[in-house]
């Protein structure tokens, strides 16, 4: 199958965005919406923002959110944040007019198939399923036909679900068996079903699983690293992946890479 290119904004900004709201999402999540004061560049799905963290005296770095949604015309984007942390802690607690200072769009995002008709599956699980909620909305508007297999550990960590439901089928796992199909996302029987391409974003141990199950069934693969990141602009290497191609840094040469491009099935 014919892939486009990966897709990259022309240019980044620095800027201070308002928070709108800010909405627990269970014990451990939280949904930050906020607006520029103009138009953001365009962001494409699997793009990140790196984070300034004010409300936190010991967090110096900035830290990478994946973009949800984005509105670039309007300035308004969304992030999906997890607690991991006094700086994600920080960043859950900001208050609507409090302002947050971001850079974005970084890296590469998600290609897209060459034809329409092609049978898409998104996987993601944990706060990995905030690209694939902005890949979802791309490509329905684009004229394609996602799909979308979601995992979590109970109900309760299931997020968004709403808005997927919305995009396409949706496919639900969770670990204690309290919505969906017991188990884990990686066994769900949807990974043995004919797909032209999956997309995924996760634990590394679920999306190196999801890459060796769509490798079994001649799927085309792409993943969505979370790699440490300090800078976002390639300047620090503290996130370098080992690909074919050698070592790369993800915050620049992805954090989407197609499977083919990594070492993982060696």
């Amino acid at each position: 199958m014919n892939n486009s290119n990966h897709s990259a904004a022309p240019g980044r900004v620095v800027c201070d965005l308002t928070v709108e709201s800010n909405t627990p999402l269970g014990p451990l999540y939280g949904l930050l919406s906020l607006r520029a004061d103009g138009p953001l560049p365009a962001v494409a799905a699997g793009q990140f923002a790196q984070v300034r963290i004010d409300r936190s005296k010991t967090t110096f770095l900035r830290r990478p959110i994946s973009i949800c949604t984005a509105d670039p015309a309007a300035g308004r984007i969304e992030l999906l944040v997890r607690r991991a942390g006094a700086g994600t802690d920080a960043l859950l607690a900001v208050e609507p007019g409090e302002k947050v200072n971001m850079m974005l769009p970084l890296g590469r995002g998600f290609s897209r198939p060459a034809s329409t008709d092609a049978k898409l599956l998104l996987v993601g699980g944990g706060v990995g399923v905030a690209p694939m909620l902005a890949l979802g909305l791309e490509l329905k508007a684009a004229g394609y036909s996602p799909e979308f297999l979601l995992g979590a550990r109970t109900a309760a960590d299931l997020l968004l679900l709403d808005r997927f439901e919305k995009l396409g089928p949706v496919h639900v796992t969770t670990d204690d068996g309290s919505a969906g199909t017991r188990g884990v996302v990686t066994a769900h029987a949807r990974l043995n079903r004919p797909v032209n391409m999956i997309y995924c974003c996760g634990p590394k141990p679920m999306m190196v699983a999801i890459a060796a199950a769509a490798a079994r069934i001649g799927a085309e693969c792409e993943v969505s690293l979370e790699n440490m990141m300090a800078c976002g602009v390639g300047a620090c290497l503290c996130c370098v992946e080992k690909t074919t191609k050698g070592n790369v840094c993800v915050c620049t040469e992805g954090p989407v890479f197609n499977i083919k491009q990594l070492t993982w099935q060696d």
